[in-house]
Parts: structure tokens; sequence; C-alpha cells
């Protein structure tokens, strides 16, 4: 079954993906004369910087996550539509999806993100899982506390010494994010919980490839996440790029490190989006498009986000970041605003950068802004207000800035639940 537009009227837009790009896409083609459908295989928005938070126990998957029709309820222009979508016929001028249906359009935006990439190692998914989803999310949470309850029950000491072993490979800023707020969890959380185990003599381990921490980041702060890290008892391996992964081991420069619980933070790949229409694509599967973010060879398909490879003048790349995604999502809507004005002239994105921000733990953090970095606690404070800022509606960030008050002064996490009793390792 194919769902028609009606093209005597109103133009049809359709999204697939509700992240950043695709919702500010949506936001900025309010009152324009069009109709929208937006499809996303889940149904929730889910404001991604503050996955690990959810994984660490942190916050509940509740405060990052929003249902899309709740968000769209007092939009009459938007229909919403759950489902997957598993390829493009452009000549057709339809989207088809999972279950044998297809959605026509008449201008269609690409939103649809990016999952875990392994480089060439898709079997290290099952045992180093990465944050992309709630489901990741609950999962590492679950496979992070269970490591800590087998602990307690734990007699051999090389296996107690590899369950209270944590190894984060990556060291951008989810990785750094991640490493530091499981040693806030272990040294300051849990120590009076358990009785059997010292859980202050946790080892977290932060392995990355390359020369330092948060690369991207100027080297004064890079080099000060590194020194912050190390004083709350992270070890940080530069220059340690892994070559195995298996169940409850980490291979890394050659030496053979035993982990019951290793999380991955070092890469990500493309949804098939390029594949799906043939277009051209870099080594991460992104699509290379046009200046004025249209693929190549078809002016009325549209891709933005981590779907897309796009330069700044300089050559730099855009960060694969969310202010970058809803940067795209606007000037996407514009495009077609201008269209629907009858200007066709084909503008070229211009990314503006608004600054790098990462935790480091409990009250610290970097923050870049260009022409003004922070660091320590005046940078996590700013952390905090710009996340709290950009959530969706008063009850979450009322939530949320309740949670890291409390987990600051308090040193106590309220979600520290084991919700997926699967996810436990078999007992040898």
């Amino acid at each position: 079954m194919t769902v028609h537009s009606d093209r005597s009227q109103r133009r049809r837009v359709v999204i697939v993906g509700a992240g950043f790009g695709g919702l500010w896409a949506v936001k900025r083609l309010k009152g324009a004369a069009v109709d929208i459908v937006l499809i996303d295989q889940r149904n929730h928005h889910l404001f991604q910087p503050l996955l690990y938070q959810v994984a660490t126990a942190s916050l509940a998957p509740s405060e990052v996550a929003w249902p899309i029709r709740s968000m769209l309820h007092d939009r009459k222009d938007v229909t919403t539509i759950l489902g997957t979508v598993v390829g493009v016929d452009a000549a057709g001028r339809t989207v088809r999806l999972a279950d044998g249906s297809a959605v026509a359009y008449d201008t269609l935006i690409l939103a649809t993100g990016a999952r875990h990439g392994y480089f060439g190692h898709d079997e290290w998914e099952a045992v180093a899982p990465g944050l992309k989803t709630i489901e990741d999310t609950t999962a590492i949470r679950s496979r992070i506390l269970l490591a800590f309850e087998e602990a307690e029950r734990e007699a051999d000491p090389a296996r107690l010494k590899a369950l209270l072993t944590f190894v984060i490979v990556g060291g951008g800023p989810t990785g750094v994010e991640l490493a530091g707020t499981i040693a806030d969890l272990a040294r300051d959380t849990l120590p009076r919980d358990f009785r059997a185990i010292d859980t202050r003599e946790t080892r977290v381990l932060l392995v990355e490839a390359g020369p330092k921490v948060l690369n991207g980041y100027p080297d004064s702060l890079s080099a000060y996440a590194k020194r912050a890290l190390e004083k709350l008892g992270v070890e940080v391996r530069l220059n340690a790029p892994v070559t195995q992964i298996e169940r409850r081991a980490v291979t890394l420069g050659g030496q053979r490190v035993a982990a019951h619980t290793v999380i991955w933070a070092a890469g990500v790949r493309a949804s098939p989006a390029a594949e799906w229409l043939g277009a051209p694509a870099d080594r991460n599967g992104r699509i290379v498009v046009e200046p004025d973010l249209s693929v190549p060879g078809h002016p009325d398909i549209f891709a933005v986000g981590d779907t897309i490879a796009v330069a700044r003048p300089n050559g730099a790349p855009v960060p694969g970041i969310a202010p970058a995604a809803k940067q795209e999502g606007a000037f996407v809507a514009e495009t077609i605003r201008r269209r629907l004005a009858g200007d066709p002239e084909r503008r070229a994105f211009r990314y503006r950068h608004e600054g790098s921000l990462a935790q480091i733990g409990k009250g610290k953090a970097v923050i870049d802004f260009g022409w003004l970095k922070l660091r320590g606690a005046v940078a996590w404070w700013l952390w905090g207000l710009a996340h709290i800022y950009f959530l969706v509606g008063v009850r979450s960030r009322l939530s949320v800035a309740l949670n890291w008050l409390w987990i600051y002064t308090r040193n106590q996490r309220g979600a520290r639940l084991i919700t997926q009793a699967d996810d436990k390792p078999p007992v040898d």
C-alpha cells in the first residue's frame, strides 16, 4: 500500500528520523504550505548527549526521552508514523517501510542518524555495546550494576578483579564522561551499600588509540581532562588501539586485560541512507551531500545530522553533534520555504560552532567556546545549565536539575535499577 501525495494542493514533506535534525526541520516548517509526515522507528525523541547519565544510573530514561506524538500534538500539519524505513524509490518518489507499505513525498529529508561503528569488527558489539538508544543505556546500566552485585558474592580474587574492572574504548566526550561518572559511582555512591567488597577498588580503564583524550579540543583542555580523570582514579591509556574484544577481556597493544564490562565509545557508522540512494559516501557511510545539503542528483532529497558528511569553508568537517544537526534541519526547512516562495537559488549551508562541552566526573568539566576556554567547577555549572536549557519541557528540566543537585550534595543516584535480567553474564 502506498500513501500518495496530492500534488494539486499542499506539498508533502516526508522526514525520516525524529532526532535533532528531523525535529528542527519540523519546527522551522511551522506555518509553511506543506503537510509533514514524520517517520521514526521509535515513538520517542532522545536527548543523546545525556544517554551516558542513564547508563551510569544518574538519570532515568524518562528524563532524556519524550514521546514524539506528545511533543507535536498541537501541530495539525504533522502526521507521525511509527515504522522502519528500509529504502527510498527516488524515481517513484516514495519511502519504503519494513511492513511493505510506502509513503509518497514531494520533498524528502533523511535524518536517520548513525549506529555504532566497530571498524570492521562487528562481532565486538555483542560484548562491547555502545550508547545510541534507550535500550543500549538500560542494558549497559544493568551490566555495570550486575558487575558489582556479582563481585559481592565472588570469592576468587582473579574473577573479583575482573568483575571490578571497567574498560571504556574511545577517549572522545562520551568515553571521558562515562569513565568519570563510573569512577564517581564506585568511589562516592556505592561504598556504603556493599559489605564484602570495597567498591573504591574498582578499576576504570579509558583506552584511546590517538595521542590525547578529547581530540578536537585545545591541548590545554585535553591535558586538564586527562589529569582530572586520573585524580578520580581512572587509568588513561593513550596511543593504545584495541586489537581484540572478547567476553570478559580486551587486548590492547599486545596486553590482555580481564574485564567483565566493556563499553564502546570509539566510533559510529551512518545509517544505510547512502545505500538506499546509491549516493556517494565517506568511509563511515555518511552521504557526501551538496553544499545546500541535498543528495547529489536528487535536488528534492536532503539529508542532515549524522547521516551526512559536509565540510566547513575551511575544509574542516562539520562535527556530528546535536547543535550541528539542529542547524542543518533548520537550514533545510528554510530552503524549502524559499522554494515554495519561488526562490530556486541553491545556497550553501554555513555551520556556526557554538562550543564544545564535556563533563569529567562530578563538579568538573571543560568548555571550549573558541574565544573562551573554561575548565573545572565553573565549566561544570555552565555545562549543567546548558544541558538543562536544551531539555524538552519544564518537568524534565526540574527533574534533571534536582537529580544533579542530589548527586552533587548527597552522592546518591536514584536510578540504580537492574531492568534487564537477560544481560546477566552466564555462569562459567
